[in-house]
């Protein structure tokens, strides 16, 4: 009888250690899972193939209408279309004014155009990722950088920091001017 209340004894204690041991196993397992961060998620604009046919079709999403003169602007550096680049240049955009310059958004998102250089702003447009403008602007304390659309007279405001200065052709900046 005794040596039953004995095995009875060691085998609630045995049961109860692999219980608790069982738990913190499976605990640690999912303290370390959410340790790991997650894969990144992949958009359409990430994929190398839509980057290597970025330029040739300015973004995959070319229904838009600010992206199609993009494109236009592209073929346009060529010797033979100089009849053609004139046209383009003067209603996709007035000459740059003084301290203005061509960039690209770069804030994967995109952004939001504002009326004023305000978060709480009137949100009049939005400007995708890697869409061609130009930053005519920046506010006093450079936080927020007025733009235009290019190939469009649409101008607004967006946070700085979020976009990236391009560097064009000379014949391509120049043309406009003359």
């Amino acid at each position: 009888m005794l040596s039953g209340l004995i095995k009875f004894i060691l085998g609630f204690f045995l049961a109860i250690a692999v219980l608790i041991g069982g738990g913190v196993a499976i605990g640690l397992y999912f303290m370390n899972r959410t340790g790991i961060p997650p894969a990144k998620p992949v958009f359409s604009n990430d994929s190398p193939s839509v980057k290597a046919q970025a330029p040739k079709a300015t973004e995959p999403g070319g229904a838009k209408p600010t992206l199609t003169p993009g494109t236009k602007a592209e073929s346009s550096p060529s010797p033979t279309s100089t009849s053609t680049e004139s046209p383009k240049a003067t209603p996709s955009s007035k000459p740059l004014p003084s301290g203005a310059y061509r960039g690209r958004v770069t804030w994967a998102e995109g952004l939001s155009l504002r009326s004023q250089p305000n978060p709480e702003a009137e949100k009049i447009g939005g400007v995708t990722f890697n869409q061609k403008i130009i930053i005519l602007e920046e506010n006093q304390d450079k936080s927020w950088q007025k733009i235009r659309l290019e190939g469009s007279e649409q101008e607004g405001w967006v946070k700085a920091g979020n976009t990236q200065k391009v560097d064009e052709k000379p014949e391509d900046t120049e043309q406009p001017e003359r």
